[in-house]
């Protein structure tokens, strides 16, 4: 961690163009997304360069929610996702930066998320770890090879 940013690394036994969808594909996104304890909406999303979402995680304990918007910069299939979030919440300002790099290595993808612009108001620690709790659930997603 560093200066309002986060990076985490991962490798997933999954092709990285399976771990790509899950970032594309809402129903996924709401399934690996919240960390422990929310639940998450997809109200809209389209997963395109210029495209927009808008979603909202809700603590399933105290029912508080809270909701964020981001637009698609870049998309480079099995490789490369670049956006944007922003939190309706005006006390947490600004655009947050999201890279996600995919690469495959022997036995699945080498995963890189780099979060940058995280409001002060955010402890990067929190961050950190809502991030790790969401990467172990897009593992609990991805890396089962069902074929029925």
């Amino acid at each position: 961690m560093s200066a309002r940013r986060v990076h985490l690394h991962r490798v997933l036994r999954s092709p990285p163009d399976k771990v790509y969808r899950a970032f594309l594909e809402a129903e996924a996104l709401a399934k690996w997304l919240p960390p422990y304890g929310f639940t998450c909406t997809v109200h809209h999303h389209q997963p395109q360069v210029g495209g927009s979402f808008k979603m909202s995680f809700r603590n399933f304990t105290t029912g508080q929610a809270h909701s964020f918007d981001g637009e698609y910069l870049e998309l480079v299939p099995n490789e490369l996702i670049r956006y944007t979030d922003r939190f309706d919440d005006p006390n947490l300002p600004g655009v947050l930066q999201v890279r996600v790099e995919l690469r495959p290595v022997l036995g699945g993808t080498d995963l890189s998320v780099v979060q940058e612009n995280i409001p002060p108001v955010i402890p990067l620690e929190m961050c950190y770890l809502g991030w790790q709790e969401s990467l172990v659930q897009l593992a609990a997603l991805v890396e089962p090879d069902l074929q029925a």
